[in-house]
């Protein structure tokens, strides 16, 4: 696999366009082997790509409930997803067949993060209710609870040992999964964002950092042990106040943040510096950005999904 330097940052292309959908796509998440792109929009569409070929493999509606936040789980064809429409229950979906596995009810609020266990089958919610749940794919019932100040984003650490609770925009909690009903083992105190909400929350592979999205035009990055803000960034456009995704690369040299200028927005995460700007000629607002796995491959949604590819084979 070439190696990422700036030189093939910047020659990142869109080779295919998919206009599938009739709203924008709200979450995409790949598979562990980046053979395949899920993604979820606001037209009520799961669809899933093969990253291989560059084709569409499967579309399924979720016309009943609505879809968002959705991820692949570790079995085959199937995913978790959080609901846009009669109620806040998590659903388990075969893929294959477009029937349900399991419901996880629980949730009084939209529930805003979700995220699974890099190496088993929990998963964690959280929601504009001020609770965390921890869940168990194989039972409906909550393996436990958190009670927070404020709203959450949550993720897991590369090796699945412990989560991170980000709360109120403000202060970033860890826990061991072995026993956070214990409470969070260490809290880090940022500054209070004073002009939009923490709505993402993301650590590197190498499990050293923490990145931060916003619905505002702020990305931050943290040291993922002592809470120390390393990196702003900025100059991307979210004047609409939504949740833009931003990533890391794969090997955590670089991030990827959306834009509402439907453009992709590139930064070096060590130096902070902007090492490009990537117009793939998206007609609305970049939500969701995110670097596959495997594949030197990137892929960017507004209402279509496109996915790019470094035009220079070595440096």
């Amino acid at each position: 696999m070439i190696k990422l330097v700036d030189q093939v940052v910047r020659s990142f292309k869109v080779a295919k366009v998919f206009r599938e959908n009739t709203d924008k796509i709200n979450s995409i998440d790949f598979s562990p082997s980046g053979e395949t792109l899920i993604s979820c929009s606001e037209d009520d569409q799961i669809v899933i790509y093969d990253c291989e070929k560059g084709t569409q493999m499967i579309t399924v509606n979720s016309k009943k409930y609505g879809v968002d936040l959705i991820h692949f789980t570790h079995a085959k064809n199937t995913a978790i997803h959080s609901s846009t429409k009669v109620d806040d229950t998590i659903r388990y979906l075969s893929l294959h067949d477009n029937k349900y596995i399991r419901y996880f009810p629980g949730h009084t609020k939209k529930v805003v993060t979700l995220c699974l266990s890099p190496v088993e089958d929990t998963f964690l919610s959280g929601s504009l209710d001020k609770t965390l749940r921890l869940w168990d794919l194989r039972s409906p019932n909550c393996q436990g609870l958190m009670h927070l100040s404020g709203r959450p984003v949550a993720a897991y650490d590369p090796e699945g040992l412990i989560f991170a609770a980000g709360v109120n925009s403000e202060s970033i909690k860890l826990y061991d999964l072995r026993s956070f009903d214990k409470g969070p083992f260490v809290t880090f105190k940022l500054n209070q964002e004073k002009e939009c909400d923490w709505t993402g929350l993301k650590f590197s592979r190498d499990g050293k950092t923490m990145l931060i999205s916003t619905n505002g035009s702020i990305i931050r990055l943290v040291d993922a042990y002592h809470g120390t803000p390393l990196q702003t960034f900025t100059g991307h456009l979210n004047n609409k106040g939504i949740p833009i995704e931003a990533s890391f690369s794969p090997d955590s040299q670089y991030i990827f943040s959306g834009s509402t200028d439907g453009r992709v927005h590139v930064w070096n995460a060590d130096t902070g510096y902007k090492v490009c700007v990537l117009n793939g000629d998206h007609p609305a607002p970049i939500q969701c950005v995110q670097f596959n796995p495997k594949y030197m491959l990137l892929a960017s949604a507004c209402t279509n999904m496109a996915f790019w590819l470094p035009t220079i084979d070595d440096v």
